[in-house]
């Protein structure tokens, strides 16, 4: 009688918390960096159920936490802050990704290494003006650990 009770309760809780979840990331991590760097990038896969905008994100690592982009205008690759927020369709996935969109952490309190987990925020605003705030263990990767042919750091040398 109790394993059963225990397999229901179980069974319920895994049930509504889809439900609860409008918002959900995979794969998320976090470029590791060096002594010295104050910057790095988060990236994430990012699925909004109803659809809405990635609007904020935070970290108690970083003193400045903004979602970026990177384009190329004419020959030149630029960063720039995201205004508005990301869209995100609904159920469709937004890739954040080296060269592409993704979180960037800023004015960072100490270098972050291989194998650390670091506390982010992300604020999701629906489309029915809610918001909704994920937080996220994300774990750190080392440079060298990324998809191959993207081992420069795009944000080397970004200020700001």
């Amino acid at each position: 009688m109790k394993t059963t009770i225990a397999a229901l309760v179980a069974l319920s809780a895994c049930i509504s918390l889809p439900a609860a979840a409008q918002t959900t990331v995979k794969d998320a991590w976090i470029r590791g960096t060096v002594a010295q760097q104050k910057a790095t990038g988060m990236f994430a896969q990012i699925t909004s159920a109803q659809g809405g905008k990635l609007v904020s994100a935070s970290s108690p690592a970083a003193g400045v936490v903004e979602v970026h982009e990177m384009k190329m205008e004419g020959d030149v690759m630029r960063m720039r802050a995201v205004s508005g927020g990301l869209d995100l369709p609904a159920g469709k996935t937004v890739e954040l990704k080296p060269g592409g969109y993704h979180v960037m952490l800023m004015d960072l309190k100490q270098p972050l290494k291989d194998g650390e987990s670091v506390a982010v925020q992300l604020v999701v605003e629906g489309k029915d003006g809610k918001k909704e705030t994920l937080s996220l263990k994300v774990p750190v990767k080392p440079l060298a650990g990324m998809p191959a042919g993207k081992a420069e750091d795009p944000h080397a040398g970004h200020k700001h």
